[in-house]
This record gives C-alpha cells, sequence and structure tokens, in this order.
C-alpha cells in the first residue's frame, strides 16, 4: 500500500513539475511575443490593404487561406531554427542582423515613399491593386511570401527572449507564439476588413428603423476606417524603426562591433528611472533605426533600378 501512495506522491510531483513548465511557457510565450509587437502591428496594418477590390463575400476566405500559408510558415521556421540552435546557432546574430536591416529598411522606405509621393499605400497595395484581373491566387501567394519574411522575424525575436535552454519548451513556447500570432494578426485583419461593411450595416438598418442615431453611429464607423488604418501604419513604422534599430545595435555588438552598443549605454547609463531609461533606449533605437535605414535605402533603390532595367 505504500508503495501505491509513494507511486502517487510521485505522479502528482510530475504533476506539479509539469503545471510548472506549461508555466514557464505560457510566461516565455507571453514575454517573447510582446517583442515580436512591430511587426505585428505592422502586419495588421498592410495586410488588409491586400483586399482592396475584393469581393466582400471573398474576403474572410482569403484570409483563412493566408492564415493557413501563415501557419505554414511558421512550421517551417521553427524546423529550420531548432535545427539550426543544435548545430550552428552562432548563425542567430547575424541573421537578427538581417533581420534588423529589414525592419528599418522597411521602415524608412515607408517614409521616403510618404515624402516623395504624399501617400501611405505600401508597393504590396500597389501590386495587389494593379493585377488585372483581381487573381486571388497570386495575392494569397504574394502576402504569405511577405508573411514569411515577418516569420522569420517574429521566430528569430522570439527565440532570443526565451530565458531557458530546454530544448522542448523552446519549441513548445515557439510553437505557442507562432499560434498566438497567427490568431492574432489574422484575426484582426479580418475584423479591420469587414468594420466598413459592419458600419454599412449598422447604418441600414438605422435607417429601416428610422433611428438616425443608428444611421449616424454606422456611417461613422465607416468614415472611421481610413484613419484607423493610417494610424496603424504611423505606429507599425515607427515600431519597426524601434525594433529594427535595436536589433542591430545588440546584434551588431555580439559579432563583433560593439561601438553602437556602447555609444546607447554612455547615453543612458545615468538614468535611474525605470520607464525614462526604456524611453531613452527606445528613442535611441528609432534614430539609429532610422539612419541606418535611410542608408540601406539610398544602397538599394538604385540597385533595385538597376535589377528592373536588365530585366526588361
Amino acid at each position: 500500500m505504500s508503495t501505491i501512495f509513494t507511486l502517487f506522491d510521485d505522479i502528482a510531483a510530475l504533476a506539479k513539475i509539469a503545471a510548472a513548465s506549461v508555466d514557464d511557457i505560457v510566461a516565455g510565450s507571453s514575454k517573447a511575443a510582446s517583442k515580436t509587437s512591430a511587426i505585428l502591428i505592422d502586419d495588421a496594418a498592410v495586410s488588409p490593404q491586400y483586399f482592396q477590390g475584393i469581393s466582400p463575400s471573398r474576403e474572410l476566405p482569403m484570409v483563412w487561406r493566408i492564415a493557413r500559408g501563415s501557419l505554414v510558415n511558421k512550421g517551417i521556421v521553427i524546423t529550420a531554427i531548432m535545427l539550426l540552435s543544435a548545430v550552428a546557432p552562432w548563425v542567430f546574430p547575424w541573421a537578427l542582423v538581417l533581420g534588423g536591416c529589414y525592419l528599418v529598411y522597411e521602415g524608412a522606405e515607408k517614409i521616403v515613399h510618404r515624402i516623395i509621393h504624399g501617400k501611405s499605400d505600401t508597393e504590396n497595395a500597389k501590386r495587389a491593386l494593379t493585377r488585372t484581373p483581381k487573381d486571388e491566387s497570386s495575392i494569397v501567394r504574394s502576402a504569405v511570401t511577405t508573411d514569411f519574411v515577418l516569420s522569420i522575424e517574429i521566430m528569430l525575436i522570439s527565440l532570443t527572449n526565451i530565458a531557458t535552454d530546454i530544448w522542448w519548451m523552446e519549441l513548445a513556447t515557439l510553437i505557442l507564439v507562432g499560434l498566438m500570432m497567427t490568431a492574432l494578426v489574422y484575426g484582426a485583419v479580418a475584423l479591420l476588413i469587414k468594420l466598413d461593411d459592419i458600419g454599412r450595416w449598422i447604418a441600414l438598418r438605422g435607417v429601416a428603423k428610422d433611428s438616425d442615431s443608428l444611421r449616424k453611429f454606422g456611417v461613422r464607423l465607416v468614415d472611421l476606417m481610413p484613419v484607423v488604418f493610417g494610424l496603424l501604419t504611423i505606429v507599425g513604422t515607427a515600431a519597426m524603426l524601434w525594433v529594427g534599430g535595436h536589433l542591430l545595435i545588440v546584434n551588431l555588438a555580439e559579432i563583433g562591433l560593439p561601438l553602437f552598443e556602447n555609444i546607447s549605454h554612455s547615453l543612458t547609463h545615468t538614468i535611474a528611472n525605470g520607464t525614462l531609461l526604456w524611453g531613452a533606449d527606445a528613442l535611441i533605437s528609432a534614430l539609429f533605426g532610422i539612419v541606418a535605414g535611410l542608408l540601406i535605402v539610398g544602397i538599394m533603390t538604385p540597385v533595385k533600378k538597376l535589377i528592373k532595367g536588365t530585366s526588361h
């Protein structure tokens, strides 16, 4: 009988360990996911623009197709990351430097595009709009390709913020982050692209019920959506520059170029208040991101023109 009770004690102890591990995974996933907020915001801001000109009845099925593609992307990326972490972990700082370059380039390019053209729509949106006829498969492929790049960034940033070296907990955390990010991004996208339809429905209900307040609310909701997308784009661009700049500063130091991290530390080491320190670090990272991004835009613009010219 004592053996049975001992077995029960062992099972209870294992259950406590498992529960603690689940708590650690959830906590780690939340921390890791918070670090990818820049990419999340930008993805949620840009993705709805793929659906301009698409029949309302096809919007949600397309969101689902892109979301499925995003899950496949994250599965591929997580598998590659876990393999590399076992055989070549030295690759990750270099990959994060490239990822930081991508983020600051995207952020700076949006700013340059807005200054030159005076419009907030992105190149991806333009390509989606100029496709004739509206080929859903082509739009889905384009969105999934962009998502693949963003998924690499999300998973790499998440990996660097997992406070454990236990491989199965790293794997579980990355899987949970991938599921959370996909649900949040494409859930938000589905809601955003349907809010104008919801507004129209509310307005029509107000007309049918002779309710002026209901009609006005629906009209205002429709009118509000361009403002919402504009704000999301601004916040997403700022967040990309901040996170991209931070990735560059930290990971350049990891690969043997500590100059920028030393400068950042010398500018902030006297700040005792945690909130002020975070704000100062974010500002320095964003400024560094703008400068680095503009340099990369300056390099890539003639390169892209050259490639485009030779392809004709």
